[in-house]
């Protein structure tokens, strides 16, 4: 059996709804997937299953996510490998460790061409900076993302399948993994 990391895009059903954690490990369960497991309730699933190509489980999650929760949800899916190299190739390390909440990485589900930098760096007016490392955008924020220009310019239009996740939960997702 392999680890594997799920992200869900959202887990807001409609105004005032949002999935329940237990149903969203229960789903897993219900596809076959073995000892599912949750990180605080946004949308990060962590469970074993035979060696899959990604984009496999990607699809099952999501079918199986429109039939039990009635929408369609952009999940992005890593072998637990992949998500621990990830991790290791934070290019922002230094400053995730003095504020966590300031690094966010958007792990996309197509990788990222170097060329979105460019366009990218016109949305930094407070000393953002940016970087792409294994097709994944790294954002040190330098401050609440809430505050940046460029956090609008994170979007699914421009960028293409992604979400965001702080160094927090990169890291906690991580430990998840190592026995």
């Amino acid at each position: 059996m392999n680890s594997y990391v799920a992200l869900l895009h959202s887990i807001v059903l409609g105004q005032g709804r949002r999935v329940v954690m237990a149903d969203l490990r229960a789903m897993a369960e219900q596809l076959g997937y073995a000892a599912p497991r949750t990180l605080v309730a946004t949308g990060n699933l962590v469970f074993e299953a035979p060696e899959t190509p990604p984009a496999e489980i990607e699809a099952r999650l999501e079918s199986a996510f429109g039939a039990t929760f009635g929408r369609h949800v952009d999940i992005v899916v890593r072998s637990g490998g992949d998500w621990l190299r990830l991790a290791a190739g934070n290019p922002f390390a230094t400053a995730a460790e003095e504020d966590p909440t300031h690094v966010h990485v958007r792990v996309m589900r197509a990788p990222l061409p170097r060329a979105v930098l460019d366009d990218l760096r016109a949305y930094c007016s407070n000393g953002e900076r940016v970087e792409i490392i294994g097709g994944d955008l790294w954002v040190d924020f330098q401050g609440q993302a809430s505050a940046s220009k460029l956090l609008g310019a994170l979007t699914a239009k421009r960028l293409g399948i992604g979400t965001v996740r702080n160094w927090n939960t990169v890291r906690r997702l991580g430990a998840m993994l190592v026995p």
